[in-house]
């Protein structure tokens, strides 16, 4: 009988039936039955996943933002429009530090003669060396006062954005909903001019 009795507390320990009275007859406690790191373990476990799941779109949003894009040079040269210079200019002061690593996306501005498409495949490289030149110089003098080494990679990324056409709607609703109405005497015209009527008396 008493043999029968140990191995129900022994079995009763393991499944943890008697995880809020302990089994100290058979040498088990409490935390022997359960996670004492419950919920801080899993908790962490969920966190991971889900840093996990974000990274590479988090990575995928700083290239396109490290981008430099075909409408920042003039059309088919590799000079610099002033708003490309401003987005450089943006990537070099980066705090607490620029990303040496800077996206220039292919050109996409070369002319495409059918009967000599190897001229538009050297074009696009010569024309992609050039803005890789063109990006390095401007850096190196724009942060010759704490010099930062850049690299320039190409790349081949759509132009981020999306239609503004539904901004355009709610911008349109919001200025047609507004309402009101005026009641007479509400501009105080009649009390300037003497013409209002009286208020009440103290």
């Amino acid at each position: 009988m008493k043999g029968l009795i140990a191995k129900a507390l022994a079995a009763a320990c393991g499944t943890g039936l008697l995880a809020l009275t302990g089994c100290t007859s058979t040498g088990c406690s409490y935390d022997d039955v359960v996670d004492p790191c419950y919920p801080q373990r899993y908790e962490a476990m969920s966190r991971r996943e889900l840093n996990e799941a974000m990274a590479p779109q988090m990575m995928n949003g700083h290239v396109l933002d490290q981008g430099v894009w075909n409408d920042m040079f003039e059309a088919g040269t590799d000079k610099l429009t002033p708003g490309g210079q401003e987005h450089l200019k943006y990537l070099a002061r980066r705090r607490p530090h620029a990303d040496p690593v800077v996206y220039l996306q292919t050109a996409q501005d070369v002319v495409y003669d059918p009967a000599h498409p190897d001229a538009y495949v050297r074009g696009r490289a010569e024309l992609n060396n050039r803005r890789v030149q063109a990006v390095q110089a401007f850096l190196a003098a724009y942060t010759a006062a704490a010099p930062q080494q850049f690299t320039v990679v190409v790349h081949d990324a759509p132009v981020p954005g999306q239609s503004a056409a539904f901004v355009a709607r709610s911008v349109t609703l919001l200025n047609n909903s507004a309402q009101g109405t005026l009641t007479a005497g509400s501009g105080g015209g009649g009390a300037s001019g003497g013409g209002g009527a009286a208020g009440p008396a103290h």
